[in-house]
This record gives structure tokens, sequence and C-alpha cells, in this order.
């Protein structure tokens, strides 16, 4: 093999390398995201009476999330099916719609979700390369002082939300890396 080839190979493998890694920290972080989510809607469902639980409970079901037309693999089939490259943009477009409304739950939480949205939407741009050109969506704007309602399809659409991307993530990473001996 010739000193060039080798160094060809070599820079690949850096690639792969480098791109394994950012999946690691992408999961990693998706699911620090997803178990918040999860915390913060529990501990706001504990907080109802349960009137107010199975009243919230059926207005969110007629409700919709601000993510909802993003248009994203319905099942686990579709999701398998899906290209790393789908499943990446699906996840960027998802932690992107969170911009601004993870500001609002700045005021119920103390973590920093928004910075913490901020590094994975970057992890994801630098796992597409940059070479795709993304679309920009609606922000809407939500006060401090929100409802009773809106804070709870709030943490509900966010905790859906980051399930959808640490699955996608997942997916994407074990497609990636088959020495990971992902099951799903």
């Amino acid at each position: 093999m010739t000193r060039s080839g080798q160094d060809e190979r070599v820079g690949m493998c850096k690639q792969i390398t480098d791109s394994q890694r950012l999946f690691t920290i992408a999961v990693s972080r998706v699911q620090h995201l997803h178990i918040l989510a999860q915390r913060y809607f529990g501990n706001f469902e504990s907080s109802l009476g349960p009137d107010e639980k199975r009243q919230l409970n059926k207005i969110f079901l007629q409700d919709f999330c601000n993510s909802d037309y993003i248009i994203s693999p319905i099942d686990k089939h579709e999701t398998q099916r899906s290209s790393v490259l789908e499943l990446l943009l699906v996840s960027y477009r998802l932690v992107e719609s969170w911009e601004v409304p993870s500001r609002s739950l700045a005021a119920l939480s103390r973590d920093q979700i928004s910075g913490k949205l901020t590094e994975l939407k970057t992890g994801l741009q630098l796992l597409i390369r940059g070479g795709v050109a993304l679309g920009r969506f609606e922000d809407y704007d939500q006060r401090p002082d929100q409802n009773l309602r809106r804070n709870y399809e709030l943490l509900a659409c966010f905790r859906k939300d980051m399930h959808k991307v640490e699955t996608y993530l997942t997916v994407a990473m074990c497609r990636l890396s088959p020495e990971a001996n992902c099951t799903l």
C-alpha cells in the first residue's frame, strides 16, 4: 500500500472514530434531557389534584404539540427503514423546534435546558456536517406566567419529543457502529 493510501485509511478511521464519539455524546445529552423531561412532567403531574389531572389529560389528548407538524417516522419499522441522515435531520428539527419553548421551561426548572438543547443541536449539526440546508421553524411567544394547561402541555410535549430524539439517535448510532451490539 502506498503512503497516500495509508494516510487516506488513517483519515477515514479518525473520521469514523470522531463520528462515533459525537454520536455517543449526542445520545448521552438527549438521554439526560429525556430524563429531565420525565422528572419535570412527573413532578408537575404529582402536584396536581385528581380533578385537575383528569381534566388536563382530556384536553391534552385533543390538543397537539408544536412539533407535531415535523414529519417523522411513525413507528419502529419506519424508524428502522430511515437512513442515518433522515434520522439526524428529524432529530435536528425536533431539537430546533424547542429553542423558544424551552425558555418557558426555565421558570419550571433549575437546569439550563435551553443551553443543553443548543449543545445538542450543535452536535447534530456536526454530525450532519452542515451540508444540508435546514428550514427554520416558526417560533411562538410564551410568557413565564403561563397557565396550568400550557405548562402541562409543554412538559408533556417536551418529554415526548426528547424520547423521539433519543430513539432516532440511538438507531442511527447503532447503524453506524455494528460493534455497539444494539437491540431495539
